[in-house]
């Protein structure tokens, strides 16, 4: 008998584990009955109805019983055959940048978008300029991504004349789909400093009118790169609070209640405060600031405890980059990189031993959960040196240090993993987007079937969580399920088989077992009397679907607190989003940005192609929110904002 088929046949057990007499004597608020309801509690996986009273789980368990705390105020709500299951906890993500993401109008061309012409690209800014005007109004922008000429029945990009269309008042900023270039409305070209006198800076173009000096509004390389901050500055720490929220209600249009900012700064913790002290933020955001940027600010405001549901969780530490991008550091060369890199190449670490060590005894020291990116096998060897060092001058306990990512490790380091106690964070969402470069240029074939290792985790009686690191790709719930139970690539391969967990082990990796990664499982990750009463409303039972068909799941509702906060098709992140698109416009864009800023710094003679590479070279995912508070004015402009 198949696992799926066991679990169906279960009998739903009674709740005298979880119905009580306390709940007998209390009145429901609502119950949520009519559908199948998951628990991800072992002792009763399946009930027939839950009630909820002042945001928390007042009974689980058969509709009768539970029917008994309904009273004469009480709302039943029929969920129509639908699923109900714990709220997902984010394992690791950028919400803030998933905020700049999530304002973004999708200008890609079919499948992945509704992009076939000029025509339809106007209208699509409209669209999404109407739907969302407040945003605009205090972001100051009207931002798009993913044109592409060549697939444009023109076979050229938007002038600025078509963008004023979109609008006079704000700048109108299209971003191609590589992220080299940009089109630009008359506001955006004012704002870059763009004329008719104006030259081309090296490396770039200002298109022109035909016959004329006159900027059309396309903006190539550098002469688009260089202007980003202008445009992107001009949204201010004010309309960083804009995207805080839009970053919020995108992860809650996803299923998810609590979300992650998986590498902040100061910065960022001033605007996520002060969006949390307006009362705007509709699920619990955990941030987890760079340990190599500011510990002062760390160990000043970690905390177990939510203020109006945002709070300092612990310590971020980077010590590799991107598998994809080769910068990983890895122990033993690169399958087929593509690119100009040398014979043996191994990819490099971000961070140095001393730092590495440093930061883990720091936080050992100071009993603060650390976070660390490790995504080559040598970026591993070195967390595990780290751990070891600091277990051994500061004792064992229950610290929870987390391992970001694994993508490429060996076996005995998830067998070092586990006994030092380490909570393992996945991306088997990157066999989807993924798989197939890794089998045919990072790690080969034979490696790739172990890339992101669930199932040895699992083997070995540990728990894992399953991630998204948006904005590197969305915050797709339905996405990282399928991923983790099929392991399906983009081109249909199956990227190593015996990696693949069932469905119920991948719901709780999206919840109980995140909830527990942030000490949180007390509160948060099952549906048990007492717990928050946080809910995602599938649009069927992922236990009774075929495995291929996880990915067309969708969520129909999300709950916070007892309390409905996202309906599918109710709220503008519906609008134009694109289900399977990593946005790699997004990602390319700062990442130049990153690369000319740090250049231009350089004396002139040092800038040659080989320090540009290199620059280049250290960027990676995470950095994307902290390239946001350069690009805003710097850390004074936020402290400005906190004192105000």
């Amino acid at each position: 008998m198949s696992m799926r088929c066991a679990i169906k046949s279960l009998p739903i057990v009674i709740a005298a584990q979880l119905f009580s007499q306390t709940a007998l004597a209390d009145t429901a608020d609502k119950i949520w009955l009519g559908g199948p309801i998951l628990t991800m509690n072992d002792a009763s996986m399946r009930a027939e109805a839950v009630a909820v009273k002042d945001g928390k789980i007042l009974a689980v368990g058969r509709k009768d019983d539970v029917l008994k705390t309904k009273g004469d105020k009480t709302k039943v709500i029929d969920l129509g055959g639908r699923a109900l299951i714990p709220g997902f906890v984010d394992a690791h993500g950028h919400a803030m940048m998933g905020g700049l993401q999530a304002l973004a109008a999708n200008m890609l061309a079919p499948p992945d978008g509704e992009i076939t012409d000029i025509a339809s690209l106007l209208q699509t800014l409209k669209d999404w300029t109407d739907a969302n005007k407040d945003i605009v109004s205090k972001a100051k922008l009207v931002l798009g991504f993913g044109y592409d000429q060549s697939q444009l029945k023109e076979l050229r990009a938007p002038t600025k004349e078509e963008l004023d269309t979109v609008s006079t008042e704000f700048p109108v900023v299209v971003v191609h789909q590589s992220g080299h270039f940009g089109a630009l409305n008359s506001k955006a070209l004012e704002i870059a400093g763009y004329t008719s006198e104006s030259k081309d800076p090296q490396g770039g173009v200002i298109q022109r009118k035909p016959g004329t000096t006159e900027p059309n509004g396309v903006l190539e390389e550098t002469a688009w790169i260089t202007v980003l901050p202008k445009l992107l500055g001009n949204i201010g720490p004010a309309g960083m609070r804009v995207l805080a929220e839009a970053g919020a209600d995108m992860w809650a249009s996803y299923g998810y209640t609590t979300a992650q900012e998986g590498r902040s700064n100061q910065g960022l913790d001033t605007v996520w405060k002060a969006v949390a002290g307006e009362g705007k933020l509709k699920i619990d955001v955990v941030s987890y600031p760079d340990v190599l940027l500011g510990r002062d600010h760390i160990k000043d405001n970690v905390s177990a405890d939510y203020k109006n549901g945002f709070r300092v969780g612990g310590a971020k530490l980077t010590i590799d980059g991107s598998p994809q991008g080769f910068t990983a550091w890895r122990d033993r060369p690169y399958y087929a990189p593509v690119g100009n890199f040398p014979k043996g190449y191994l990819g490099y670490p971000a961070a140095n031993g001393e730092q590495v060590i440093s930061a883990i005894d720091w936080a050992y020291e100071n009993k603060i959960q650390i976070l660390t990116h490790v995504s080559g096998e040598a970026a591993g060897d070195l967390m595990i040196t780290a751990l070891r060092l600091a277990e051994y001058k500061h004792g064992a306990g229950d610290r929870r240090p987390v391992l970001i990512h694994g993508h490429f490790q060996r076996e005995d380091q998830v067998d070092s993993m586990v006994r030092l106690g380490v909570f393992p964070s996945l991306f088997p969402m990157h066999t989807f987007y993924w798989g197939d470069w890794h089998r045919d240029h990072t790690v080969g074939p034979e490696l790739a079937q172990n890339i992101s290792p669930t199932a040895w985790y699992v083997k070995r009686g540990s728990m894992f969580s399953s991630h998204h690191d948006a904005p590197v790709a969305f915050p797709d719930s339905m996405r990282i399920l399928d991923a983790t139970v099929t392991r399906r690539s983009r081109s249909g391969d199956i990227i190593g088989p015996l990696q693949r967990v069932d469905v119920i082990t991948a719901l709780k990796a999206l919840t109980l077992w995140p909830a527990y990664q942030h000490f949180e499982d007390k509160t948060k990750g099952s549906i048990e009397p007492g717990k928050l009463a946080d809910f995602v409303v599938l649009s069927a039972d992922p236990t009774a679907v075929e495995p291929d068909n996880l990915d067309q799941l969708t969520v129909a509702e999300t709950i916070k607190k007892g309390s409905t906060i996202y309906v599918r098709g109710q709220k503008r992140t519906e609008l134009l989003r694109p289900r399977d698109f990593v946005n790699t416009g997004l990602y390319e864009m700062l990442k130049q940005v990153f690369v000319s800023q740090r250049v231009r710094h350089l004396p002139a003679n040092y800038r040659t192609p080989m320090a540009v590479a290199s620059i280049a070279a250290t960027y990676e995912d995470c950095f994307g929110s902290i390239m946001l508070v350069e690009m805003m004015g710097g850390q004074s402009s936020f402290d400005e904002m906190a004192a105000q």
